[in-house]
């Protein structure tokens, strides 16, 4: 068994029309973040998390902002191929636990999907959470939105 952790943040984006993605799922009416790729704060902690997990790197090594070939990425496929990643290298994810940290928007009504999605392309359960951190610092001032991850994954026999 080995654990990864995660973390990555980005701020808000000043396109109106930037969509907000966080754990693989579109939170409507709301500001997207700013990046290279469609910017999924959650997703891309729990990549992180992943290929720390397995020795393996980080996010920008195997998806780099500045590849071309990654502008407008969805990070659906990106985690996809993470856990391809670590299926070549000889693991399986067990379990992941992930924390979204941000003022707004609200995400109670999101968490049960963005669970079930991350859990269908991990093959392992994904626990799911978000809080606040009561309007201290860049994240309190809604400047953007951060988030966590803590994974196990266990050598494939």
């Amino acid at each position: 068994m080995r654990i990864g952790q995660g973390i990555d943040v980005h701020r808000f984006s000043v396109d109106p029309s930037r969509e907000l993605w966080l754990g693989l799922v579109l939170i409507p009416d709301a500001v997207g973040l700013e990046g290279h790729s469609d910017a999924d704060v959650a997703t891309h902690a729990l990549i992180d998390a992943l290929l720390g997990a397995a020795n393996l790197g980080d996010i920008g090594h195997h998806f780099p902002p500045t590849d071309p070939r990654y502008a407008g990425a969805r990070s659906s496929d990106m985690l996809a191929g993470t856990t391809e990643l670590l299926a070549g290298a000889g693991y399986r994810v067990t379990s992941a636990d992930l924390t979204i940290i941000a003022e707004q928007p609200k995400l109670a009504w999101f968490i049960p999907s963005m669970s079930e999605r991350l859990s269908e392309v991990v093959g392992a359960t994904v626990s799911v959470k978000a809080t606040t951190v009561e309007g201290l610092g860049a994240l309190g001032r809604q400047e953007g939105i951060g988030a966590s991850a803590v994974v196990l994954i266990e050598e494939i026999s």
